[in-house]
């Protein structure tokens, strides 16, 4: 009797990609793959190429020969093949899927179906490759041979090395505090349009600074032939008490739902990102028990006490009826995941504990023999922190590449909770600490945290983040510093709890990465005090658009705010982009009298900054995809006008800036806090960048009347 092959016998047949040879980030290729069956393909059967969900390379389409990302299907069989965009056409993390059928005949043994990529024969100029370079971008090809819809693996699928482009900027890292007349390093390094690093940073030696205060070191760009500035340093004695030490505490990579390998992730995070802080977060219901074990086997390895300071970590991934996302991390090796689900893990099955909701989450954390901590998050999922514990949750994190979220923080302190502000990447891309959004649907650069302690070791920057002395940025780098001072002569710093029962003063210092345009201050939900560092005197000819917003909390919160700002009766001098991270999506200034956009938000802000030849003459109309406003610009003044357009605070604001030396980035200010009630009075900062960066610091805990300590 004759064996017959079982369906796991059956030989599927391979694919190849020409040219195989690196390719740049983001540009514009032409990549056939050719798949050569071995088990011939029945009528209606397919073969799907798959690809990670997380890359922002252009969607293939099948209509126009002449634009951008047209793709041609054909084949050797006696057949006819059929193609398929579906972005979400297979098992996370490989969604993007390319669905190609047989029909009408079958593919024989050793025939074949050709994909190209970005065909150039009718003036398309090609296929956009991802934005971000990857070792092995992968055409993950599977084969569905007997045409039941179950697709099989091949053994081995072709993958394309993605390099970065030429250098189109210049940046200047330097540590945020030195000693007083002594050497220190700073780095500068050079990214090409989407901020993929061009080569290693290179590393300088300062000789010092022979006076304190704020200092700054200005290189020349030989790129664009202009100066460039390094952020803001603090310069003082040799035993300054507090530091500043910058923090990414989230990210993925290829083993879960991003790209390249956790050793990439911390190597880029200390050699690239320049962090002090790094830390990696894999969607626990892809965290397969061994790989939980390689997270921490990495974050011991890269862990250098006064070098690098390293958490071993993970994202739990509740439904937000359950409780959200929430960033969990261990103060050292050999704490347990918890798992909100074990949907993508091999079999079902783990070793470690199931936690349904977030209430299930924190008593099993309070359980574990290695300390853990915990940030409140909004990804995909939003945290619902009506599911808290103070013993662990010690932070909500505001900003990453998925937007912007003061909403988060709003809900903690509505529910009187004593809780920290963080911001990090969440990236995707193996790129801590530099975290640029691309052409995908993540909207913002990634977040950055700053924490204000005196060593950089495993407990000590646990202890700032315990006790809220830390601050949140959207990516960039100003020293911020918020103290109050009370009648009785008490000192307390952000994230401390302190009691008065007088009118205590609240200082603000501000070192800005550009000139700072506001602080706005807070008590909870109250607004205290909006403040900028000039007056209406100093006001010119620069005024200021932008749009923000979100949509809702949810995955659908992008909002889309294409459009055009016209002038009549006055001309466009110069136009500034803010938070046009998109390099396909540029401002176009179209002539002296309009601007044109096509810009999204996810709870951020984007738009211009509009320089007029006539400082009063004329009028604007902005036209946006979510509404329109017009204004005379004499009318234009300190205080934006404001035209709200529903959602989630989605809304345009326009106001005039100052011009020439009243623009500084180094601020000071003090005010009394004159309206406090009895209970906690959480007062904390909002800063904005002229450039559209903000920071946020935690809130200092000033209790009034007879409320708790």
């Amino acid at each position: 009797m004759t064996s017959r092959p079982n369906q796991q016998d059956i030989r599927l047949g391979h694919a190849v990609i020409y040219p195989n040879t690196p390719a740049i980030a983001g540009a514009y290729a032409t990549i056939t793959l050719t798949y050569t069956a071995d088990h011939p393909i029945d009528d209606t059967g397919y073969i799907k190429i798959c690809f990670r969900q997380v890359g922002d390379f252009g969607a293939p389409q099948f209509a126009d020969p002449a634009a951008p990302n047209y793709c041609t299907v054909k084949t050797s069989g006696n057949c006819r093949v059929t193609p398929r965009w579906d972005r979400k056409g297979h098992t996370r993390p490989w969604g993007a899927s390319l669905f190609v059928q047989v029909g009408r005949g079958y593919l024989g043994a050793g025939e074949t179906i050709t994909v190209t990529f970005g065909d150039k024969v009718a003036g398309s100029p090609g296929w956009q490759l991802q934005t971000f370079a990857e070792d092995s971008f992968e055409f993950k090809v599977l084969v569905d041979p007997i045409a039941t819809y179950e697709f099989k693996e091949l053994p081995t699928s072709p993958t394309l090395k993605i390099i970065p482009g030429s250098a189109a900027r210049t940046l200047c890292v330097a540590p945020s505090q030195v000693s007083i007349n002594s050497p220190f390093t700073y780095y500068i390094k050079h990214e090409d349009r989407w901020g993929n690093p061009t080569g290693p940073a290179e590393k300088i030696i300062h000789p010092g600074f022979a006076m304190s205060g704020i200092q700054r070191i200005a290189i020349a760009d030989q790129l664009s032939g202009n100066s460039v500035l390094s952020n803001p340093i603090r310069v003082g004695q040799p035993a300054q008490p507090i530091r500043h030490f910058w923090a990414d505490f989230h990210g993925q990579t290829e083993e879960t739902v991003g790209t390249n390998a956790i050793g990439d992730y911390f190597r880029f995070g200390r050699d690239l990102g320049l962090l002090d802080v790094v830390a990696h977060q894999g969607n626990d219901f892809q965290v397969t028990d061994e790989f939980w074990a390689e997270v921490n086997d990495t974050a011991k390895q890269w862990y250098t006490p006064g070098q690098l300071v390293t958490y071993p970590g993970y994202e739990w991934s509740g439904n937000t009826p359950l409780g959200g996302d929430r960033n969990i991390y261990f103060v050292a090796e050999g704490g347990p995941i918890s798992h909100s689900s074990t949907d993508l893990l091999p079999n079902k099955s783990t070793c470690f504990p199931i936690s349904p909701t977030a209430t299930d989450l924190f008593r099993d954390l309070r359980q574990s023999p290695v300390q853990a901590f915990a940030f409140a998050h909004v990804g995909g999922r939003f945290a619902d922190i009506s599911m808290h514990d103070p013993a662990i949750e010690v932070a909500v994190e505001i900003h990453s590449a998925w937007g912007t979220f003061e909403w988060l923080l709003e809900d903690a302190l509505r529910m009187g909770y004593r809780i920290g502000v963080v911001a990090n990447s969440d990236g995707h891309k193996c790129r801590p600490g530099a975290s640029y959004p691309g052409a995908g649907e993540f909207g913002s650069l990634g977040g950055l945290t700053c924490l204000l302690t005196d060593r950089l070791d495993r407990e000590s920057i646990y202890a700032a983040l315990r006790d809220r002395h830390c601050y949140a940025t959207t990516g960039n780098r100003p020293l911020l510093s918020v103290m109050l001072t009370t009648p009785t002569g008490q000192s307390a710093m952000m994230g401390d709890v302190v009691a008065t029962d007088g009118v205590p003063v609240l200082r603000v210092a501000v070192s800005g990465t550009a000139p700072v345009e506001s602080v706005l201050v807070r008590n909870g939900l109250q607004t205290l005090a909006n403040l900028r560092p000039y007056g209406a005197k100093d006001l010119g000819r620069r005024i200021k658009v932008v749009w923000s917003g979100a949509e809702v909390r949810g995955r659908a919160r992008i909002t889309r705010w294409d459009g055009e700002l016209t002038v009549t009766g006055n001309q466009i001098v110069a136009a500034t982009p803010i938070n046009f991270w998109n390099a396909n999506w540029p401002l176009v200034r179209d002539g002296e009298h309009r601007l044109a956009w096509r810009s999204s938000t996810t709870g951020g802000l984007a738009g211009a900054i509009v320089e007029l030849a006539d400082v009063r003459g004329g009028n604007l109309k902005i036209k946006t995809a979510q509404g329109e406003m017009a204004i005379d610009v004499d009318q234009i003044g300190l205080d934006p006008a404001v035209a709200a357009f529903g959602g989630l605070d989605k809304q345009i604001e326009i106001h005039r800036m100052a011009d020439g030396t009243a623009a500084r980035s180094d601020w000071e200010l003090s005010l009394p806090l004159t309206s406090l009630t009895p209970g906690d009075n959480p007062v904390f900062v909002r800063v904005t960048q002229e450039d559209g960066h903000m920071a946020w610091s935690s809130p200092i805990y000033v209790v009034g009347g007879a409320g708790r300590i």
